[in-house]
């Protein structure tokens, strides 16, 4: 990501709520009489009952979908649960394979297969123990909690309560995210050291603040007129005693137990490769992060590809621009202050104005398009050092609540403006916003589909938007254009990097040199996506593997359909299925170009 859009929500809880959403419970339903009929009606039962089971062990989904049953509580993410979870992970798979789908229509089919594929790979997710390293800088389960706030329903006195409710459970949680940590210790599943440094320093951060400056009190700055004046004193007496004295000592005692015993020990190399197992580890990260069997070593090729190609480009453009190379004008840019951001509102009119500039443009592209609104806001002050240049948070399927770009301000004035375009139609429409927006209101879905957040489709996608700027006649001055090719070759970048540091054994001094060489990015977003690479295995791959996915179906698509190629259908195609995995993805579009070939 710079923008860092995290999948399924795209979900705040995204490492750790993945799994936990995967391995549920169900407890046997009625056998069926074998006919078409029967099974596809239990099919649909289980699938059922195993969403309303996830919703109710993972109340955080619940409540970032807009289902408020669970509002009162936290995902227990205790070792104890893990292991119940785990058991009865494997018995929902059984459920699911004796199904007889033979007859099934496609979507059913695919329905149950895709299923299955989900809890075979949260069981190896469990067997592999990835479960016990839950804390790094970016997305550690310490930063997910007071992100969480922001999506918090704030209408009634009863969900102010759940609230309440939720910060008096934090030390609960805490206490287990420390026996996790622990445990992980134990076995030498272990972050970097440096990494779990930053770790201490956020900690320290959050726990800080007191009352209503904490992080944790932001549901509190604002109340609806309907609660009365005496109603809003109580709750926010109630709110800050629980912040101050149960919350902020529980992440003093995360601070303390993370600088004493758990940084001392981390990891000295950077690349997963150095933990027990850690080749298994790293093969696993890859399949499920980018839903292809592509090997380390021939992503990592196909990245020197893109790299090598992207910068040719970038070349073109600074010698018309007068330079006689590309290392010159980069060289330059990093010297001309008006390139750079003036002030944080600088940076964020910027996304707002770019996502106002696209919004008349996308009927020219879709016929499906997004009921729920977006809005532009900052990165709280505690993460902005480890936090990506921008993210996206999505909003409620009823569109109660928009969804949220959240751009970095911190250190703006080493901020470039030149990718603030290409990065808002990623997170915003026509990337992020638009797909999860439409996806998760799209009818013939079942639930754990509309939610899906197959990191390949959902960044690729993302990725694929941002060159769409360029269809609708955007991007037209030189330096614009090569924002956007910036942004793309940082993608092109993580396939390098991710597959150095992981597979190849790369220091990070020579991930940030190979930055400092292929790259014009910003000093602050170059320094935390090394670190952000490291962290997370995988992950930063997905981005350019699904682009180049979704630009080799389109091209397909044109060849067959030559004149009768439509680019709204096309969009509309890929949109309509959800979040898919890619060899899925490619299915879908090649039957819809069949069928538009058949008339």
């Amino acid at each position: 990501m710079k923008h860092l859009s995290m999948p399924c929500s795209i979900a705040l809880f995204s490492r750790i709520l993945f799994l936990a959403l995967c391995l549920v419970s169900g407890n046997g339903f009625a056998a069926d009489d074998g006919s078409l009929e029967a099974r596809r009606k239990a099919l649909a039962a289980l699938l059922d009952e195993q969403w309303q089971d996830q919703l109710a062990q993972s109340p955080e989904l619940a409540t970032t979908i807009g289902d408020y049953r669970y509002n009162d509580r936290w995902t227990d993410n205790s070792l104890a649960a893990t292991v119940r979870r785990q058991q009865r992970a494997a018995d929902f798979l059984k459920r699911f394979v004796a199904i007889d789908s033979s007859g099934f229509p496609e979507a059913e089919r695919l329905n149950r297969e895709l299923m299955i594929d989900q809890l075979k790979d949260g069981l190896e997710f469990n067997r592999l123990r990835l479960h016990l390293m839950p804390l790094d800088q970016t997305a550690g389960a310490h930063l997910q909690y007071p992100q969480f706030m922001s999506v918090l329903p704030t209408n009634t006195v009863r969900q102010f309560e759940d609230y309440i409710a939720r910060l008096n459970a934090m030390p609960a949680q805490i206490d287990a995210l420390i026996a996790v940590a622990r445990s992980g210790l134990k076995a030498g599943l272990m972050p970097p050291k440096f990494l779990l440094e930053k770790v201490v320093t956020q900690c320290r951060s959050l726990a800080e603040p007191a009352g209503l400056a904490s992080a944790f009190a932001a549901p509190l700055q604002k109340f609806p007129d309907s609660i009365p004046a005496a109603e809003q004193a109580r709750l926010k007496a109630a709110a800050i005693a629980a912040i101050d004295g149960k919350l902020r000592p529980a992440y003093r005692r995360l601070a303390a137990f993370v600088a004493r015993d758990y940084a001392p020990k981390g990891r000295r190399e950077p690349g997963i490769w150095a933990l027990p197992g850690g080749d298994a580890l790293y093969r696993y990260a890859v399949r499920t992060q980018t839903t292809t069997s592509l090997t380390p070593q021939a992503i990592h090729e196909l990245g020197l590809a893109e790299v090598a190609r992207i910068e040719a480009e970038q070349a073109q453009i600074a010698q018309r621009l007068g330079h006689e190379s590309l290392a010159s004008f980069r060289a330059a840019l990093k010297k001309d202050r008006s390139t750079f951001a003036s002030s944080p509102q600088q940076i964020v009119a910027a996304y707002q104005r770019y996502n106002a500039q696209m919004e008349p443009m996308l009927p020219k592209l879709f016929g499906l398009l997004p009921k729920t609104a977006v809005i532009v806001k900052q990165v709280e002050a505690y993460r902005e050092n480890e936090a990506p240049g921008a993210a996206y948070l999505q909003g409620t399927p009823d569109g109660q609540r928009p969804g949220q770009i959240e751009v970095n301000t911190g250190d703006f004035a080493h901020r470039s403006l030149l990718t603030i375009e290409s990065t808002a139609y990623h997170e915003g429409s026509p990337g992020h916003h638009l797909q999860i927006s439409i996806a998760q209101t799209l009818p013939e879905l079942p639930p754990f589909r509309q939610q899906a957040g197959y990191t390949a489709y959902v960044e690729g996608w993302a990725l694929y938007a941002e060159r769409l700027g360029k269809d609708v006649g955007f991007y037209t001055e030189p330096l614009s254009d090569y924002g956007r090719l910036s942004d793309e070759l940082l993608r092109a970048n993580r396939l390098v990097l991710d597959t150095g540091v992981h597979y190849k054994h790369w220091t990070r001094q020579q991930m940030v040199d190979w930055f400092h060489t292929h790259s014009s990015d910003d000093e602050p977003d170059l320094q935390s996506e090394t670190d952000r690479y490291i962290a997370w295995p995988g992950q930063a791959l997905a981005y350019k593997l699904g682009q180049l996915r979704i630009l080799a179906l389109r091209e397909e698509a044109k060849a067959a359909l030559g004149d009768r190629f439509d680019i709204r259908a096309f969009h509309d195609t890929v949109l309509s299925g959800g979040a898919l995995p890619l060899d899925s993805l490619s299915e879908r579009v090649r039957a819809w170009i069949a069928a538009s070939k058949a008339g």
